[in-house]
């Protein structure tokens, strides 16, 4: 395969203009769609050899001209092959009406497709570029698809998913797996359609490397490819104020567990010092739980500025157990000039006026991590948050260049954005990681990473993919405190593999 980045993602868009480079460079579009058939052919056959029936489902783009050229190659391997049609065959042009007339098999209309025991459906309808609601007559087939349970092998992305965002246009075949070319797309990792693909292959095509990395944009799937060469790594001359001091500010004395897990998980992730900053009436229960973490009393704004003034601090985490109202945004606000974790009762605490926030950490370098739930995203970027027509990158971009801050849009297909224009979709992320304290831990996580020097974007990266990493290796059935305590062997797996 062309060696092209792994972690590269394309949109449809940036997908044609491929395409396009490719034929100025003399590279036939029809030579293409070839190779596209036979790879959609070889995996049919590869996966499904107990099939009975391929059942091609033609659209009427590129992505059935695909479909036809997998029809021509699996009847030509002795395979029994149904070929439907969505739309006028005569009305197909260019590199589809080739692929359609080199088949020389019939030809039904998409309505009088039933699927049969024994039957393996290749989705060649829409692939990536779909952008409108399935037509009805595609409804019913992915109805009957799902009712008949037959297996579905979708071409280039299931019909009915959006390319960009993976969101469902109506309805959506539900596939065993899915094979694209040259790269992925968003939509591949982007929930509900990541768990609409099933395994996914990248097929080469012939398409030049080169090509395809010109033509990509700034979005990429998570991975340590992009960001380890920044990740701290302890040498022989390293001590702990190298290594950069943590503080995570504790809510009041019912509440700092939370503060507890962020400031466990920074010590584990690298922090040469981390110190839990405690009002007066949780300084006894947080010195009861703290032996390596280090306990300061803050109360009050003053009490903070005076200890910015004398100390050396490296980055803060503020939210987890804090507390909503002016005394979190007092404290923001003190801390404008410093590399910053918001989470948690800190994001909501500027609900009602987010661009006191935005203003304060609009100069300079960006130093500001804010890492919302949907429900946080939705108070700080209402609007946003209701645009049907943004993906969820779309809105994590947009939301880092209004807040000049690296966003960590979270879920189980967590957004990583920069102001800059870069955005990564997360990957790695057990199931089991949806758990009470999570969000903490990932806070004090990314807050050691920027204590110990890594810029904002890549920190808030590369916490988050340790996060998950730290997840599995915790295993089914972790605590928040598991999930702490594993953040460092992550951490020393994934040094050691660089």
């Amino acid at each position: 395969m062309a060696q092209i980045p792994s972690y590269l993602l394309l949109t449809s868009n940036e997908m044609a203009f491929a395409d396009g480079m490719a034929a100025q460079s003399g590279i036939p579009s029809f030579d293409l769609m070839i190779r596209a058939g036979h790879a959609v052919a070889a995996a049919a056959l590869s996966r499904f050899p107990e099939a009975l029936r391929f059942t091609v489902l033609c659209g009427p783009g590129n992505n059935g001209g695909d479909g036809y050229v997998a029809a021509r190659v699996l009847a030509a391997a002795g395979g029994r092959v149904a070929v439907f049609a969505l739309g006028d065959t005569a009305r197909l042009n260019g590199d589809a009406r080739l692929a359609f007339e080199a088949w020389d098999g019939g030809v039904a209309p998409l309505e009088e497709f039933e699927p049969l025991a024994g039957d393996i459906v290749i989705d060649a309808l829409f692939g990536a570029g779909l952008s409108r609601d399935v037509p009805p007559e595609v409804g019913k087939v992915i109805a009957a698809v799902a009712k008949a349970a037959v297996p579905v092998l979708a071409v280039d992305l299931p019909s009915g998913l959006n390319g960009r965002s993976g969101n469902i246009l109506e309805a959506a075949f539900k596939a065993d797996c899915t094979i694209t070319f040259m790269a992925r797309k968003p939509g591949h990792l982007l929930l509900p359609g990541r768990s609409l693909c099933g395994d996914i292959e990248v097929a080469d095509i012939g398409i030049p490397g080169r090509i395809i990395e010109a033509a990509a944009g700034l979005l990429a799937e998570n991975l340590p490819e992009i960001w380890s060469g920044l990740l701290p790594i302890a040498g022989s001359d390293s001590h702990k104020y190298r290594r950069g001091h943590l503080v995570v500010f504790s809510g009041e004395a019912s509440k700092t567990g939370a503060a507890r897990l962020s400031a466990l998980a920074g010590l584990k992730t690298g922090a040469g010092l981390v110190t839990v900053a405690s009002p007066a009436d949780a300084m006894a229960a947080n010195v009861a739980h703290l032996t390596a973490v280090m306990l300061r009393q803050i109360e009050t704004e003053m009490e903070l500025n005076e200890w910015l003034d004398s100390a050396r601090l490296s980055a803060f985490v503020l939210g987890p157990g804090f507390g909503i109202g002016n005394r979190a945004r007092d404290f923001v606000l003190a801390l404008k000039n410093m590399p910053l974790v918001l989470d948690a009762d800190g994001i909501t605490s500027f609900k009602d006026d987010p661009a006191a926030l935005f203003e304060a950490f609009a100069d300079g370098k960006v130093r500001l991590v804010l890492t919302p739930h949907e429900g946080e995203f939705g108070r700080l970027f209402p609007d946003l948050a209701a645009d049907e027509s943004l993906s969820k990158v779309d809105k994590a971009l947009k939301a880092a260049e209004r807040a000049h801050a690296a966003i960590v849009y979270k879920g189980a297909d967590t957004v990583i954005a920069s102001p800059d224009g870069r955005a990564m979709i997360n990957t790695n992320g057990p199931p089991w990681l949806a758990t009470a304290g999570s969000g903490d831990v990932l806070a004090g996580m990314i807050g050691a990473l920027l204590a110990q020097g890594m810029p904002a974007f890549e920190a808030a990266a590369a916490g988050v993919y340790l996060h998950g990493e730290a997840a599995t290796i915790a295993g089914p059935g972790m605590t928040a405190e598991d999930l702490a305590e594993q953040a460092g062997q992550a951490m020393a797996d994934l040094s050691r593999s660089r």
